[in-house]
């Protein structure tokens, strides 16, 4: 036997907003997008962003902790010069790569 588990959909409560930022709104909404639609995806995003913050504050307390415990840590200036070379770099082979593709 198969069950189909049907999920009923939830409402988001109203946001009242002035008339001109609903001008705004509508004015930046995609072809045949509702405004509906165009709610539904910026709280999606922030959802999204405000979670991958969450996470990056976990790993940031983690590795705080895990360099006192250890004593080993990394000076900025040293880790910002090792991102720079990493994204020199990454912006060579992509320039490589247009060149030959």
């Amino acid at each position: 036997m198969r069950y189909t588990l049907i999920m009923k959909t939830a409402s988001i409560p109203s946001v009242r907003v002035d008339p001109a930022f609903r001008s705004e709104v509508e004015q930046v909404l995609g072809e045949g997008e509702s405004l509906s639609e165009f709610v539904e995806s910026a709280l999606r995003a922030s959802v999204r962003q405000r979670r991958d913050q969450a996470e990056f504050l976990v790993r940031g307390k983690r590795s705080l902790a895990d360099a006192k415990k250890s004593g080993i840590y990394f000076d900025a200036t040293m880790v910002l010069n090792r991102l720079e070379a990493k994204l020199a770099g990454a912006k060579a082979r992509a320039k490589a790569q247009t060149a030959h593709g």
